[in-house]
């Protein structure tokens, strides 16, 4: 009974701690999107449902990354204090081993673990579609504030530059206009006003004092110069109002995981028609090498030559985008399971740096989040480059971890301290007395 209570209390200790961390870490990564966006808010001056709505697909990116180090820090908290507290010795005084009342908490572990691989999996490509698509909308939202001076700025099918842009106030005009035939007209003129109409979903340009030029495309040899003192050129359908959920092109990212796992295989497929492809085109280029020259083995073999170098070249582009699938495929769901291994690596830390402090448990938890994202990033950089199999460069790190954090098991089984921080702090603050000798109650 005594054991229950424990092991219920234990986990009791985990709920604030990973509830603030998560609020904290959430709160950070927020900051973060903001800075990132406020030159777009500002920019395009956007109503704030479209801002809530930014924000609100945003978030479900940052809880993939946010809860991790949640549970990471909330560990090593709830430990640490019990630590700080003697509990910890309490319980060891009447000979109860602490790893034994786990049970619990590593079950809550596992079954955070399954949800986050259904978030990831599921929620977060439908959430990251969406944005993706509502980033697109936003681009044609209010399309005159992209319009920068001594730039060229395209909008559909027409390109726009401007040397100067006040107040949507244009001056020395250049637009080139490719929607009505293959040659672009070209429109010039010393000024321009830029209007929104139709609820932001068109946009109108009046040019003043200007000329323009176009080639006649069913007589190319003709070539007409017209001269205007007013002109508008119209530009409809920006696709403002479009509804931001739908899209077809998905990239690995916004596929759940039926999409990833059919995507591979089509491509797995694909590549061994292609590789059947390449290696008839070459046997029919071996053939014709070993043959009598001819002009027409000559252009056979040119013609072959090119196919070959077509199909070897899909056949490169199909390896990359396998491998990208796959490292998505793979790295969802060692995110996941770093959940568990961050438990098995924060409780021996919360025994052995024997601290409560919030700031030091964010302060070790951010090192460790750190290198396990940087080394998540590299091994998937060198994953698409074909250099690691993309399921090695995406678990490495979980296994490197979970040996870590055995390991750190073990020492704290032994009773071995990795930092005494009030015995440093003390140490610190009297460095002055070097003969000094820190209280027992630091060193103990």
């Amino acid at each position: 009974m005594t054991m229950k209570i424990l092991s219920r209390y234990i986990l009791k200790e985990h709920i604030v701690p990973f509830i603030l961390s998560l609020l904290v870490v959430t709160f950070v990564l927020l900051i973060d999107r903001v800075i990132d966006l406020l030159n777009l808010i500002i920019e395009k001056k956007l109503p704030a449902s479209i801002v809530l709505q930014l924000f609100g697909l945003s978030l479900p990116y940052m809880l993939a990354l946010s809860i991790p180090m949640a549970v990471l820090v909330a560990t090593i908290l709830a430990f640490g204090r019990m630590t700080v507290d003697r509990e910890t010795i309490a319980m060891k005084s009447s000979g109860i081993n602490i790893y034994s009342m786990l049970t619990p908490l590593m079950v809550v572990a596992l079954l955070l673990t399954g949800l986050m691989i259904y978030f990831n999996h599921f929620f977060l490509p439908e959430t990251n579609h969406k944005l993706k698509n509502l980033t697109v909308k936003i681009a044609y939202y209010k399309p005159m504030t992209s319009i920068k001076a001594n730039d060229f700025t395209t909008v559909m099918d027409y390109t726009v530059f401007a040397k100067e842009n006040k107040d949507n106030e244009l001056r020395d005009v250049l637009i080139y206009d490719r929607s009505q035939t293959k040659y672009p007209r070209i429109i010039m003129a010393k000024s321009g006003k830029v209007l929104q109409k139709d609820n932001g979903n068109s946009l109108q340009i009046v040019l003043h004092d200007g000329e323009m030029h176009e080639r006649n495309e069913k007589e190319s040899g003709k070539y007409q110069l017209r001269t205007f003192n007013s002109f508008t050129v119209n530009i409809r359908n920006l696709a403002v109002n479009m509804d931001y959920t739908q899209g077809s092109f998905r990239s690995d990212r916004e596929m759940t995981y039926n999409q990833l796992v059919s995507s591979i295989q089509d491509k797995k497929q694909e590549m061994d028609s292609k590789a059947r492809e390449i290696s008839s085109l070459q046997d029919r280029l071996d053939k014709l090498s070993s043959s009598a020259p001819s002009y027409e083995n000559k252009v056979e073999k040119r013609r072959l030559g090119m196919m070959l170098k077509m199909a070897t070249d899909r056949q490169s582009e199909l390896y990359e985008n396998l491998r990208a699938l796959q490292v998505e495929y793979h790295k969802k769901f060692a995110l996941s399971a770093a959940i568990i291994i961050f438990v098995l690596i924060g409780i021996p830390l919360g025994l052995m740096t024997r601290t409560s402090g919030i700031g030091m448990a964010f302060s070790v938890s951010s090192v460790i989040f750190l290198i396990y994202y940087i080394a998540l990033t590299g091994g998937e950089q060198l994953a698409d480059r074909g250099l690691m199999s993309p399921f090695v460069s995406m678990w490495i790190s979980n296994i490197v971890f979970l040996i870590l954090a055995l390991v750190l098991i073990y020492l704290s089984i032994h009773e071995k301290q990795l930092i005494n921080l009030h015995l440093l702090r003390w140490r610190l603050s009297h460095l002055k007395l070097r003969k000094g000798s820190a209280p027992d109650e630091l060193i103990h």
